[in-house]
């Protein structure tokens, strides 16, 4: 992929990141959750790979931060998450591997990241436990919306491999 159409399509997944957690989340225990925001995770890790994929989550949890639309924490959950999501992608050529990722790297891996940010950030010395529920709410149902749209769109054969 050329160097234009990489940051292209950078662009147009930052976008819909920023603009669908505007519309689409709900509250799951402590937070709320941004499922698209794990679906385009998922999506940019098997379209673009894992160096991509972290940008474009750190993209997203900077703007959905400027709007008011999420907490700090939203970037190690995320950005784990879409990390962990290209690597097994980039490994197995799977895309359940990559949703499996997603899921495990946001809630675990993201939550237990998160507690340390929490406190030197935010001030805020709730534990890992706290964090796991709502992160895994939000990143199994946005990894399976990932999964989904992934799936679909290859056998369209839009994706090139």
């Amino acid at each position: 992929m050329n160097r234009t159409r990489l940051i292209s399509t950078m662009a147009v997944l930052i976008a819909l990141g920023t603009i669908t957690a505007q519309l689409v989340w709900f509250p799951a225990g402590i937070a709320r959750a941004y499922p698209m925001q794990h679906a385009i995770n998922v999506a940019a890790a098997v379209t673009l790979g894992p160096g991509p994929a972290v940008v474009i989550a750190f993209m997203i949890s900077l703007f959905r931060n400027m709007l008011g639309l999420g907490t700090l924490l939203a970037f190690p959950g995320s950005m784990v998450g879409a990390f962990l999501a290209g690597y097994l992608y980039q490994k197995s050529g799977r895309n359940g591997l990559a949703a499996l990722g997603e899921g495990v790297g946001s809630s675990i891996i993201g939550a237990l990241a998160s507690v340390p940010f929490a406190y030197l950030f935010m001030g805020s010395s709730v534990g890992a436990f706290a964090f796991i529920p709502p992160f895994l709410v939000s990143s199994t149902t946005g990894a399976i919306i990932g999964w989904f749209i992934v799936s679909r769109i290859k056998t369209v054969n839009v994706i090139r491999h």
